[in-house]
């Protein structure tokens, strides 16, 4: 296995039932976990070189750009089959993005809280996406978000000398070239208390919790650890999948 993605849902009293992706050296997927709707049926994909996975769909990038879909076709988040000259991937709950390698971006599905107004994006070099909301990092630093604004998982418009970008649920989390880390939106959890943390590379946002990946390869998390998730005492020797 070279990589790995989950496909999940925000936390709320009637959701569940997620699946896991795998995609192997030679390009080829696996899939397991929940199946409800076709999400996990990937095993005639080919030449895949990065996997995504969102609530009750999977997405595969091509080598030559293109990309596939497996799962739910109702709200439209698989209808990638259209998109070209594609080079990194984002799944929200109910939207799916793409970032081109001409820095424009492109998303399909559930738009209603305009989480799919990225059409004037430019310069774009990396996307998230969160339950209701994208993220765009640019090329120079900036970070761009559309979509809900009512928890301020969209309040980025000042952040500057950003070098990497997570979204979760309801909050948004990025990396500055100095290793700090900032985030905005939801904090009911405390997945937002993540000003103390230095020397960070990386992060990962989940629906309540967040992530970062240390320097030394050390971890760090906060929010809500209902079921465990931020117990990573002793976690170490962890490498960036950048």
């Amino acid at each position: 296995m070279v990589a790995v993605a989950a496909g999940n849902v925000h936390t709320a009293s009637n959701t569940g039932r997620s699946h896991s992706v795998g995609l192997r050296a030679d390009g080829t997927v696996m899939a397991t976990g929940w199946n409800g709707d076709g999400q996990c049926d990937v095993a005639s994909w080919r030449e895949v070189i990065l996997v995504a996975a969102g609530w009750r769909r999977t997405l595969g990038l091509v080598g030559d750009g293109t990309v596939l879909a497996a799962g739910r076709l109702r709200e439209g988040a698989c209808n990638v089959s259209q998109w070209r000259e594609v080079v990194a991937l984002a799944c929200g709950d109910w939207h799916s993005v793409g970032l081109r390698a001409d820095g424009t971006a492109v998303a399909v599905g559930n738009g209603r809280r305009g989480q799919c107004a990225v059409d004037t994006w430019r310069d774009v070099a990396a996307v998230a996406a969160g339950y209701l909301h994208t993220v765009g990092l640019t090329d120079d630093g900036r970070v761009f978000a559309v979509g809900d604004q009512s928890a301020g998982a969209c309040d980025v418009s000042a952040w500057r000398d950003v070098v990497a970008v997570a979204a979760g649920s309801y909050h948004t989390v990025g990396v500055t070239a100095a290793g700090r880390v900032v985030a905005v939106g939801s904090n009911d959890s405390g997945q937002c208390d993540v000003a103390d943390w230095r020397e960070i590379v990386t992060v990962a946002a989940g629906s309540t919790h967040t992530l970062g990946l240390r320097a030394d390869g050390t971890v760090v998390a906060a929010g809500n650890n209902e079921h465990g998730q931020c117990d990573i005492i002793g976690w170490d020797a962890i490498r960036s999948p950048n």
